[in-house]
């Protein structure tokens, strides 16, 4: 006490204050966002509370998490570790991109393409409302801070939509952001399209900064998109022009993904304007 009688009344309110300010930015900071569930190091179980069949092969999984207010606190474009057994019941781990954001609370989902032959298709396929997946992340190299692109080109083929969704929905629902998205999404049939109905929806919300063109190899009848495989024309027509502001995302089947990164070379968009998920 003698020692704080000894010092200058003006240093006393100064170091009050600077305790005060630190305090209120460490409070900003812990609750401007609720903290994420997830675990980068280590698998922590979800509950499956809701399954969903979008067609033959394709179904929704719901996950619970702990309450209704929990977020799962994964980054824009980043990806999840899911742990599973095959038709063996050897363990295997594959990474997914939930179809949700941390703006949806107390739960998170994906959306799974399951496969004939797919090893963790099967552990989906065997899957049942009240079974947990075993879930670590975050994962992933992609970082977003909104307004970093004037815009986003996007190239997806079947499966690999949800990161590019996830991406989307994250920059058309943040009303501060301005950045424009351009979707070019590919696959072999019409039913292959994954999460349509929500595409559908952000184009209709968003008409002004979200733009998609399908295009299929085997098309119905009927049919406005584009045919055939993804190429040089439809990538000139709707993706932004190479510029020192734009970004184009990649995310589909390796020989995809090797035939774009040859078009967008051929095209003049540099490396360091792409990023393959």
């Amino acid at each position: 006490m003698d020692f704080l009688e000894s010092l200058d009344p003006q240093i006393l309110v100064g170091v009050a204050v600077a305790v005060v300010v630190i305090a209120a930015v460490a409070y900003l900071f812990s609750s401007k966002k609720p903290k994420g569930y997830l675990d980068p190091e280590n698998f922590k179980d979800f509950k499956l509370v809701k399954r969903t069949q979008l067609s033959h092969n394709v179904a929704k999984f719901k996950f619970e998490l702990p309450t209704p207010t929990a977020v799962l606190g994964l980054p824009i474009g980043q990806h999840i570790s899911c742990r599973g057994k095959d038709a063996q019941g050897e363990e295997i781990i594959k990474p997914y991109t939930p179809t949700t954001l941390d703006s949806d609370v107390g739960y998170f989902e994906l959306v799974i393409k399951m496969y004939p032959q797919g090893r963790m298709s099967h552990h989906f396929r065997e899957m049942r409302v009240g079974d947990h997946l075993a879930v670590k992340g975050p994962k992933g190299r992609f970082k977003y801070q909104p307004g970093q692109v004037r815009a986003f080109g996007m190239l997806a083929g079947g499966s690999g939509i949800t990161p590019m969704f996830q991406v989307a929905r994250a920059i058309l629902e943040n009303p501060k952001d301005k950045t424009k998205v351009h979707l070019i999404y590919a696959n072999v049939t019409y039913e292959d399209i994954l999460v349509k109905e929500e595409l559908d929806g952000l184009a209709r919300n968003y008409p002004d900064r979200f733009k998609i063109y399908y295009v299929l190899n085997q098309p119905p009848e009927v049919w406005d998109g584009g045919v055939g495989f993804v190429s040089k024309e439809m990538i000139q027509e709707h993706l932004p022009a190479p510029a020192h502001d734009i970004q184009i995302l990649r995310c589909g089947p390796p020989p995809m993904n090797k035939a774009m990164a040859g078009h967008l070379e051929a095209l003049g968009y540099a490396p360091e304007m792409q990023f393959q998920f």
